[in-house]
């Protein structure tokens, strides 16, 4: 027999370890000494470099604005902003308050012109822009941090930013009592003369609801566009206050509550609740609003008795840092937030404009 030693088998491991084995074939280990610092090296490096770049992804998520909202306001917003290069995030829940209309009206160069089509484009020119991302998302909460606002979204994603820009927008709160009344809203049912006159001009039209703007727009309408209006208060007696102008005026009172709406666009039918049908071409209906997202309360911005968010002449909310625009914020002197399309860019604009003056003056360290 030859008993000569053996030569013990070896293989190296991925961490450079040897493995041998001894004259009586047990398994000893042994680690590479060659190679032991080299691996150390290795591994400190690897954790350098994964904490330079959660580093980089703490500064980089930190946008220069974030935008809420993606109507007219908030995509002007974006791309006042974006053309400044700042670093803009635009999120949008894809629940546009005008989303029932096919036309839109009093925009330059656009009266005629789908909603629809003008987010489109405006969505479209957005990507010029590589500084400016648009994401489809609702935001769930809004908190001030030491350098901006953090955002976190529906799917739990958190965003931050320096500066805030509120285009959320308003929601028409209708009657779920009046069967058919959101189907034809925008339809049919139009909400604003200003929007809608001149189409319904000399039609037979009504007026649905009894408060007292909501009354008043039937003298608004029967002046400008109709001599065939009558107003129904739906089961309400007409304010007194207008009792008397309507009179003069020659305006029809039915104060029958209405159950339910039919027909469609330019023949629309008002179903009482004693049987009878008024049929008109067209309905006028002033809807309270509500606030299309509770971001604004949460964070402290003031809120006006009708709900608005107020606003400065530079679009500055009561927040420093937040500034909205659109239809969801108004100056305290005037009566009511504008509903058009046209103003809502143009608040956009003056948020951005004034937005990045801050933050150009915080940067340049010149204060406020």
């Amino acid at each position: 027999m030859d008993t000569r030693p053996v030569e013990p088998p070896y293989d190296r491991a991925a961490d450079c370890s040897v493995t041998a084995y001894d004259a009586n074939g047990r398994r000893v280990s042994h680690r590479c000494s060659s190679c032991f610092p080299l691996i150390q090296l290795m591994k400190m490096i690897i954790i350098i470099v994964v904490i330079i770049r959660r580093t980089r992804e703490e500064v980089t998520t930190m946008y220069d604005v974030i935008v809420v909202g993606g109507g007219p306001a908030g995509l002007n917003a974006a791309l006042v902003s974006g053309r400044q290069r700042r670093r803009v995030l635009l999120l949008d829940s894809g629940r546009p308050r005008n989303a029932p209309a096919a036309r839109m009206h009093m925009f330059l160069s656009r009266d005629g012109f789908s909603p629809a089509e003008l987010r489109r484009i405006g969505r479209e020119q957005l990507t010029a822009y590589p500084n400016v991302a648009v994401r489809e998302a609702t935001v769930t909460a809004a908190a001030p941090e030491s350098q901006g606002f953090t955002l976190t979204l529906a799917d739990g994603t958190v965003e931050r930013t320096r500066k805030l820009v509120l285009a959320t927008g308003q929601v028409d709160v209708l009657d779920e009592q009046v069967e058919g009344l959101s189907a034809l809203f925008g339809r049919g049912v139009y909400h604003c003369p200003f929007c809608h006159g001149w189409e319904t001009g000399g039609m037979s039209l009504a007026v649905l609801g009894h408060e007292l703007p909501q009354v008043m727009q039937a003298l608004y309408v029967a002046d400008r566009f109709s001599e065939d209006v009558i107003v129904c208060t739906n089961g309400h007696p007409v304010p007194e206050q207008a009792a008397g102008r309507l009179a003069e005026a020659g305006i029809a009172v039915e104060e029958t509550a209405v159950t339910r709406l039919e027909g469609e666009e330019g023949a629309v039918r008002l179903v009482l609740a004693d049987g009878r049908v008024l049929e008109r071409q067209g309905v006028y209906h002033r809807a309270p609003t509500r606030q299309h997202s509770p971001l604004a309360e949460r964070l402290g911005c003031l809120i006006l008795p009708d709900g608005c968010v107020r606003v400065d002449e530079f679009q500055r909310t009561s927040v420093p840092g937040v500034y909205a625009a659109g239809d969801t914020a108004r100056l305290e002197t005037l009566p009511d937030a504008l509903t058009f399309v046209v103003t809502g860019a143009a608040d956009g604009a003056r948020a951005a404009v004034w937005l990045d003056q801050e933050l150009f003056r915080e940067d340049a360290g010149l204060g406020g």
